[in-house]
């Protein structure tokens, strides 16, 4: 843990607390000032939607005015999203709603770049513990953010969950604080004159395909259950908004607290085997969605959606890290995060839809195609004659 790693991994836990507070909230806000059941989930696509829209230009952004001043940007924007957010729920205004969840889009778009900042701050052996310690501070943000909001939400009378986001504001802001501190450290690259391969010679790159694949399927299904989550328990079941809450917060601690291993499961055991355990464990959220749903059920099931999550984005993550040369970093990355996030977008895009079309068990099933498509291109990759990566001591 270097400075800079503390002051990403402080930022993070903040920055990051806009999207459970969305995921959790907007779903059930958007069910409420919205007269169109099927468009209840739209709120939260439209976070995911700006999210994949906006990547492209966040890694641009940063490669002309540097990782420091784009983290700044973010947060300062974030925070006025919320803002916008709030203004919108206290004047029932769906449509301002739904822009200012893609505006707080925009600003993840930034704070996802937070796990390169952090690999780029390291030795390679380390990488993917730095983006574990990483995603690790997603747990404080996912125990932060919606016990604020859920205490925050009655802060005005007579419209809820407007002090929910009046919360988000002040939380997306602390950042500023701790990344005045943060210095970039890595060497500015002259894209001019080295720009790198093209997009089409990195995808045709085994392994750099097998990373984006992991890591943008294992972000489709889990937001396209997750998204769906808080509907199908609160407004279909009849489960409580405290039960449903604590559902996805589990959720995302299964996201989160395995990080605390799966960064020396990577380095000890490779890239590929964790991506099958990951695999694994998204099979027995499927599995669990034959019985009978209930609250408990629930639980289990997104705890093991969240697991299955975690061990696929960090092993694909740190593997697209090390698949791309140093002047190819900001382009290997935009497209990785665009393709990631426009796959998780129309996932979330559709759950809404899915949901009221179908049922919960359908919605599981679904994602059966995506899990063997994973299995198929992480299989070609390991059998393909392409360069090894030798990281440790581990061939991957």
């Amino acid at each position: 843990m270097n400075k800079n790693l503390w002051l990403l991994t402080l930022s993070q836990v903040f920055s990051f607390t806009a999207a459970p507070i969305t995921i959790f909230l907007s779903g059930i806000i958007g069910s409420l000032i919205t007269p169109i059941v099927a468009l209840s989930t739209l709120p939260t696509a439209m976070m995911i939607v700006g999210s994949a829209v906006f990547t492209v230009f966040a890694s641009k952004i940063m490669s002309r005015i540097g990782r420091k001043r784009g983290f700044l940007l973010s947060a300062i924007a974030c925070s006025f999203s919320s803002l916008v957010a709030a203004y919108s729920i206290y004047n029932e205004n769906f449509a301002l709603y739904c822009m200012a969840c893609f505006l707080i889009g925009n600003s993840l778009a930034f704070t996802h770049q937070y796990r390169f900042a952090a690999a780029e701050s390291v030795e390679k052996i380390m990488i993917p513990r730095a983006i574990s310690i990483i995603m690790l501070a997603g747990i404080l943000s996912a125990l932060l953010g919606p016990n604020l909001a859920n205490y925050a939400k009655d802060m005005i009378d007579g419209h809820t969950y407007v002090g929910s986001y009046l919360a988000l504001s002040v939380l997306t802001f602390i950042p500023v604080f701790f990344l005045f501190f943060y210095s970039n450290e890595t060497k500015k690259t002259n894209e001019k004159k080295t720009s790198g391969r093209s997009y089409l010679e990195l995808l045709a790159q085994p392994r750099f395909l097998q990373a984006i694949v992991a890591a943008a399927f294992a972000y489709a299904i889990m937001s396209f259950l997750m998204t769906a989550t808080p509907i199908s328990m609160h407004i279909m079941h009849g489960i409580s908004l405290g039960k449903t809450g604590m559902v996805i917060q589990i959720h995302v601690i299964a996201m989160f607290l395995p990080s605390l291993l799966t960064g020396t499961l990577v380095k000890k055991y490779g890239h590929s085997k964790i991506m099958y355990c990951g695999v694994i464990f998204f099979g027995i959220t499927i599995m669990l969605s034959n019985f009978e749903q209930v609250f408990l059920n629930y639980i289990i099931s997104l705890a093991f959606l969240g697991l299955g999550w975690n061990f696929l984005f960090i092993s694909g993550t740190s593997l697209l890290v090390i698949s791309y040369k140093e002047n190819e970093k900001y382009k290997a990355q935009g497209l990785n995060d665009v393709l990631v996030f426009s796959t998780q977008a129309l996932a979330s895009l559709s759950a809404g839809f899915f949901l009221n079309l179908t049922s919960w068990e359908t919605l599981n099933l679904i994602c059966i195609p995506f899990l063997i498509l994973i299995v198929l291109i992480t299989y070609w990759a390991d059998t393909s004659n392409s360069e090894k990566l030798n990281i440790g001591g581990q061939i991957v």
